[in-house]
């Protein structure tokens, strides 16, 4: 899967990265091993959270479809037969 990210939030991740292994292992891990981590985060697990994510948003639409729709019907005029 192909993630933009500028470099600004690279580096951002990258030193939250070296920091979780400093913090949870105490162990001090370089750029290049972070940028690895990285790398296999968004390859095998940032689907998941896309996915997880898409799923979420198409709850959000559906809903507010729905609610549009009774809307609608609510406008709707009666008709009188004859």
């Amino acid at each position: 899967m192909f993630i933009r990210l500028s470099k600004d939030q690279q580096e951002m991740i990258l030193a939250d990265i070296q920091q979780f292994f400093y913090n949870q292992r105490d162990e001090d891990i370089s750029e290049f091993e972070a940028e690895r981590m990285l790398d296999f985060i968004k390859e095998h697990i940032a689907p998941y959270i896309y996915n997880a994510a898409l799923s979420d948003a198409k709850y959000v639409v559906e809903r507010q479809y729905a609610s549009i729709e009774e809307e609608l019907e609510a406008l709707e005029q009666p008709i009188k037969i004859k």
